[in-house]
């Protein structure tokens, strides 16, 4: 028996990196998970796969744009409709494009605050609402970051949306109490993902960076443990969340940096 024996799981921001790690630990350990994202077709054939080695009707998966109430709503129902109920959210799609602070612009503030916190807002609302409909209690999980603990320069929007999470998890967690519904998160460092790429390119693009690999050494130099994360590093920690052991646990962050950001 798995920490999460036939817990039922969302996880958004599935596709790749950390969340495909998420989801991927939590049918490891006995949970039924669907894998969300707005790239259908790569949560699709997580799925799949899962499904054909060994986990045979244990994942699903759904295309979702996580600003979009409505297909918020769809991802829950066909949850719920495939695997009778849920347990668990994790609230975990995010986006960043660095820009100088003095560069930053509405579209770029607007974008990144958009799907890092108002899509934060709505997978807890929805989520809720379904829990609560059930009867039985449940847990919510966002994905915070290193940068909701202290504001980086280049990511000023990121970092904005960062600590927006945590704010939604201290509230979420006081009003959400009343009803058997934890609400935690976990804070991540440098962590060695597509997404990491991505930044590590856009930086480039803005004369933040001269070298392919220069953003990631400088961000992380300060990690006491002596290198970047891994997704696996995080999803001990992840699953632990959305387990029983967590029960006591509710509008907290647990720090998995490898020591770069004591707070």
């Amino acid at each position: 028996m798995g920490r999460v024996s036939d817990r039922v799981c969302i996880v958004t921001g599935a596709g790749r990196g950390i969340g495909r790690a998420i989801g991927e630990a939590l049918l490891a350990e006995g949970a039924k998970v669907c894998f969300a994202d707005i790239n259908g077709a790569a949560v699709s054939a997580l799925a799949e796969a899962a499904n054909s080695q060994g986990k045979a009707g244990r994942a699903t998966s759904v295309q979702v744009d996580v600003t979009n109430r409505q297909q918020v709503r769809a991802m829950i129902a066909h949850t719920v409709e495939t695997f009778g109920r849920l347990d668990v959210k994790f609230n975990n799609a995010g986006v960043n494009k660095p820009m100088n602070f003095m560069d930053v612009t509405e579209d770029n503030w607007h974008f990144i605050m958009n799907v890092n916190a108002m899509g934060c807002m709505i997978g807890m609302q929805e989520a809720a609402r379904q829990m609560i409909a059930q009867g039985t209690g449940g847990k919510i999980v966002n994905t915070a970051s290193i940068a909701s603990r202290q504001g980086f320069d280049k990511v000023a929007p990121y970092c904005a949306s960062k600590f927006a999470v945590v704010a939604l998890i201290q509230s979420g967690a006081r009003e959400l109490a009343k009803h058997d519904i934890t609400v935690t998160g976990f804070a991540p460092g440098v962590v060695a993902t597509e997404m990491w790429e991505q930044v590590d390119q856009d930086l480039m693009d803005i004369g933040a960076a001269e070298r392919p690999g220069q953003a990631m050494e400088e961000f992380s130099y300060e990690i006491l443990k002596g290198r970047v994360a891994q997704p696996g590093d995080i999803t001990g920690t992840t699953t632990f969340l959305a387990s029983k052991d967590s029960d006591y646990m509710t509008g907290q962050i647990v720090m998995i940096d490898g020591g770069m950001t004591l707070v």
